[in-house]
């Protein structure tokens, strides 16, 4: 493990010798996951992007892109564009990531079932804002904001969200 990495514990999350409080999914954490199951996967995750809301904040890092009016993620197994960022219109299943409240006004995007994705595996596992401590997420991993905020400035193109088999 580097001290770049960002390490699931039971009591939150470790990264650069601080630990940060965060919520997981709703289904725990899984080495099985499927798409739908609000679990958190198992596994050893590249932070592979950055999107931010430039109405709502300045550009966290340098390399953080802006979610656009439009801009959603697909979580429709059965479509090819299935774990991708697509546009509006799209008919098919997705999430929209400019949204009314705060929640992905900043997202750290992490490789689970990405850039190829296996269908039925679990789309768009996200480091983002939690609505409030102790809530779940869909399989993301959330934090508070401020939180979410300094680790995104300080992250780098190596940091790996680093998810074990029960640590809970």
């Amino acid at each position: 493990m580097s001290p770049d990495d960002l390490v699931l514990t039971p009591m939150g999350v470790r990264f650069r010798g601080r630990r940060y409080p965060c919520t997981i999914g709703s289904g725990g954490i899984r080495a099985d996951k499927h798409e739908g199951d609000g679990a958190t996967p198992v596994g050893v995750h590249r932070i592979v992007g950055m999107l931010y809301r430039p109405d709502r904040m300045a550009r966290p890092a340098d390399w953080a892109l802006p979610i656009r009016p439009g801009d959603l993620w697909s979580d429709d197994e059965g479509h090819e564009d299935y774990n991708l960022m697509v546009r509006h219109p799209y008919p098919h299943s997705h999430e929209v990531l400019r949204r009314a409240d705060p929640l992905y006004d900043l997202i750290l995007i992490t490789d689970w079932n990405w850039p190829y994705a296996t269908r039925g595996q679990g789309s768009c596992i996200f480091l983002h804002q939690w609505r409030r401590m102790g809530y779940p997420t869909a399989g993301c991993v959330a934090f508070r904001r401020d939180h979410l905020r300094k680790i995104a400035a300080q992250i780098t193109y190596d940091t790996r969200l680093i998810v074990r088999p029960n640590p809970f």
